[in-house]
């Protein structure tokens, strides 16, 4: 399905009946990231997930955005398409979920329950600056780890990476990324009421558990942390079966 927001032509999809889920994919990801989990909760619920602007299928945003922007854009998304009211809960994975975060801090969107799969948004520690500057001022390296896989396969001298999300940038983006790479959402984090539940993996080395998981879930207040073994950044992913029942039960509460 495609919709103009905010003069940017988006591509979105939504599909099953009920309570309404919104999904937010991270950095250079798309909506497919989150193909399994809109399966499972299709069974029960609404759920709607987009390509974010400058990523999957939707355009670009038209000049530099932090996470603000993305915040109204958002909003704006959810008003058009008629699922800005009744939201039962928000999925964000890494920069989706700084993004998340954000937007409903800023009270752009008001969910029932929150879900964060390895957020990002923890940005001052000093190894994150460190790696930051190193990576922003080097834009011809690549750091794939971040990376889905069908993302890496194809990289090529052409992408961006850096630290801190899902680091990967086309070279339109750069300076979008840069806002959004430097803000941090601890603040927001701190002000939240919603339900949470945190999902990270042990071996996430983007949004390492003890950086970013641990801090986000003693920020939240009543938060859940649930961790996942050898799991990688992309958690939702690496063990789709024990996520996804993770999210179900805590959505059905």
């Amino acid at each position: 399905m495609q919709i103009v927001v905010q003069d940017l032509l988006v591509h979105y999809k939504e599909v099953g009946n009920g309570k309404t889920v919104i999904l937010l994919h991270g950095w250079a990801d798309r909506l497919e990231t989150f193909q399994l989990l809109m399966q499972d909760l299709a069974q029960q619920y609404k759920v709607v997930a987009l390509d974010l602007p400058g990523f999957g299928k939707t355009q670009p945003p038209k000049g530099e955005w932090n996470l603000d922007d993305y915040s109204q854009f958002l909003s704006h998304f959810l008003n058009k398409t008629g699922n800005a009211s009744g939201i039962h809960a928000v999925v964000g994975h890494s920069n989706g979920g700084a993004l998340a975060i954000r937007a409903v801090s800023l009270g752009l969107i008001r969910p029932d329950k929150l879900v964060l799969l390895a957020a990002s948004g923890v940005r001052n520690t000093a190894k994150f600056k460190r790696a930051v500057l190193k990576l922003v001022a080097k834009t011809g390296k690549v750091a794939t780890v971040w990376l889905p896989k069908s993302t890496r396969k194809k990289l090529q001298k052409k992408l961006y990476g850096t630290m801190g999300s899902d680091m990967l940038i086309s070279p339109e983006l750069i300076e979008t990324f840069k806002q959004t790479v430097r803000q941090d959402v601890q603040a927001d984090a701190a002000s939240l009421s919603v339900p949470t539940l945190l999902v990270y993996g042990t071996d996430d080395s983007a949004t390492p558990l003890p950086d970013v998981g641990q801090k986000l879930h003693a920020l939240i207040k009543g938060s859940q942390l649930e961790v996942i073994p050898e799991a990688d950044h992309f958690v939702h992913q690496a063990a789709p079966e024990q996520v996804n029942k993770l999210i179900l039960g805590f959505l059905n509460k």
